[in-house]
């Protein structure tokens, strides 16, 4: 690896070179797993194209995450990226959950809310690789032995990814971030 690659700019317009870094690295490093945020599916789409060869998992918005009994990822889209070949895990936050209701309801923060703006220290994106490692994790997609690419972003679009040791939400603090493939400078 050549080091981290520094985009000066957070967001969407990354997300070509972010899958051509994650491709290379996980090539290099003979990872076979990655595992990538995709709110509403153009990610999800374009990784799919760029990542032929490897399991790629894509982690969406639970239902309700913006309005009431709604999902952000089309069922339309959804059928288009399982067909071909990747898995896609739509659960509550592993950072949010519960802790999410109790925030809203009487504003005090909870674990989960310190850990993740804990993260966003780092960036957007490095909170979300995060999250959604664990998230994968949990459903019993992603090995908790082998390390895997763990791609998220800001807002839409790719523009953090990382090599990581996957955990189980009730062992965060045994997460590795082995590498910054690439994140935003801010």
């Amino acid at each position: 690896m050549d080091g981290t690659t520094y985009f000066k700019n957070p967001g969407e317009e990354n997300t070509a070179e972010v899958l051509k870094l994650v491709k290379k690295r996980a090539g290099e490093l003979g990872i076979k797993t990655i595992v990538i945020a995709s709110t509403r599916g153009e990610t999800a789409l374009k990784a799919m194209k760029a990542l032929k060869g490897f399991k790629v998992i894509f982690v969406s918005h639970t239902y309700g995450f913006k309005d009431a009994d709604t999902q952000e990822f089309s069922e339309e889209t959804r059928q288009k990226v399982e067909a071909m070949g990747a898995s896609i895990v739509t659960t509550a936050h592993a950072f949010g959950g519960l802790g999410r209701a109790v925030r809203k309801k009487w504003g005090a923060p909870e674990t989960g809310d310190i850990v993740a703006a804990t993260l966003r220290v780092f960036g957007e994106g490095m909170k979300v690789v995060c999250e959604i490692a664990l998230m994968a994790a949990d459903a019993g997609l992603v090995s908790t032995s082998e390390d895997i690419i763990s791609v998220g972003g800001t807002s839409r679009g790719a523009d953090t990814a990382v090599v990581l040791k996957p955990v189980n939400a009730h062992r965060f603090f045994d997460l590795k971030v082995r590498e910054i493939i690439c994140k935003p400078r801010f």
